[in-house]
């Protein structure tokens, strides 16, 4: 199936005044209709300038894009400002991290909904009000009619993220970007909202893109993965690739810093050591080097592109490392040894096969 999205080789540069912000830097990537993509990452990865940019919300002064972005064939980058607003909302829609930020104060949350509606319909004041009403019971809001004249500030978060995917889905978008749609909001709470993505996605056959730093919200919501770390894809799989044979020291360091059932209660939780690095000067060679256990001296000055994993189909990693010593790492990985003890003893060659 011919993808509903696709961006070949994006970058997006801002000028600043303390240098230039090398935002996004060649990423690619495609989304079929039906399908989840997850984009995943720290913070300062890239992943929200990207999906901004899908969305034509980066074109400012200072700004650099570059590359292709692809919907239905039509290159989006190249439209004018007019087009782009046609496409926006209607065509592909994008829930925002924060939905009190993104709500207007003093309108309506029905208000708000029928306006999403009429921005791109030719329907009366009358329809978009029952349209909005219909969106906010999509999104499983008691009494949606009564809770159309509340403000944003009388929703809970939970019910501001829903009303912000009502509006996304307004106009029925091919595309829905969620942008770390349950940030900040409680565990029962963020199930409840991922499962609604879920079922909406089914229902509408829409194709999602979730941007997150949380593998589980991955786990449970998307088909493909890809890890975005200094504004690149580093690596790309599908779910249960990615999580059983991940193959980039990073993706290892992500994996390792979630909590884990089968350890005790007072395990200490591992994070990836370091910080991530400026945009505005990054690393040389491989930009995750100066945080890798497992670094050589020559990943300081080679820079790695993402290539495909030798027998396994539809695998990318950009890693120096080479196959067969990532495969031994994360054996030991697996095993529960740490990540320095395993560098050793994959370095003095007794790494278990």
């Amino acid at each position: 199936m011919a993808p509903i999205l696709e961006v070949r080789d994006l970058r997006v540069e801002f000028d600043t005044s303390d240098g230039v912000v090398h935002a996004v830097d060649g990423v690619s990537y495609a989304v079929e209709r039906s399908r989840a993509l997850g984009i995943v990452g720290e913070s300062g990865s890239g992943k929200s300038v990207s999906s901004l940019t899908v969305m034509g919300l980066t074109r400012f002064e200072g700004a650099r894009i570059s590359g292709e972005v692809l919907f239905e064939g039509r290159d989006l980058l190249s439209l004018p400002d007019d087009d782009m607003r046609r496409v926006r909302g209607d065509d592909i829609a994008m829930i925002f991290q924060d939905p009190l930020s993104s709500l207007h104060p003093f309108y309506r949350v029905g208000d708000q909904l029928a306006e999403a509606v009429r921005a791109h319909r030719d329907v009366s004041r009358h329809e978009a009000a029952n349209r909005a009403v219909e969106l906010l019971d999509m999104v499983d809001i008691p009494e949606p009619r009564d809770r159309a004249r509340s403000y944003p500030h009388e929703f809970s978060g939970g019910m501001r993220q829903r009303a912000m995917i009502a509006m996304a889905l307004a106009n029925d978008p091919k595309v829905l970007i969620a942008d770390e749609p349950t940030t900040a909001l409680d565990v029962t709470v963020q199930a409840q909202i991922l499962e609604l993505i879920r079922r909406l996605q089914r229902e509408l056959d829409t194709a999602v893109v979730m941007i997150t730093h949380d593998l589980g919200v991955i786990a449970e919501t998307v088909d493909d993965v890809a890890v975005m770390y200094a504004g690149r894809i580093v690596e790309r799989a599908s779910t249960d690739t990615l999580f059983r044979t991940p193959e980039h020291p990073y993706t290892w360091g992500l994996l390792g810093s979630i909590p884990r059932l089968d350890q005790p209660r007072d395990a200490p939780l591992v994070p990836i050591s370091g910080t991530p690095p400026s945009l505005i000067a990054r690393p040389s060679g491989c930009h995750f080097h100066p945080r890798c256990p497992y670094v050589r001296e020559a990943h300081r000055r080679d820079d790695p592109r993402l290539e495909p994993v030798p027998g396994d189909p539809g695998h990318e990693v950009a890693c120096l490392l080479p196959t067969q010593t990532r495969r031994l790492i994360w054996t030991e990985l697996q095993a529960g040894i740490e990540p320095e003890t395993a560098r050793r003893a994959v370095e003095a060659g007794e790494g278990r096969p």
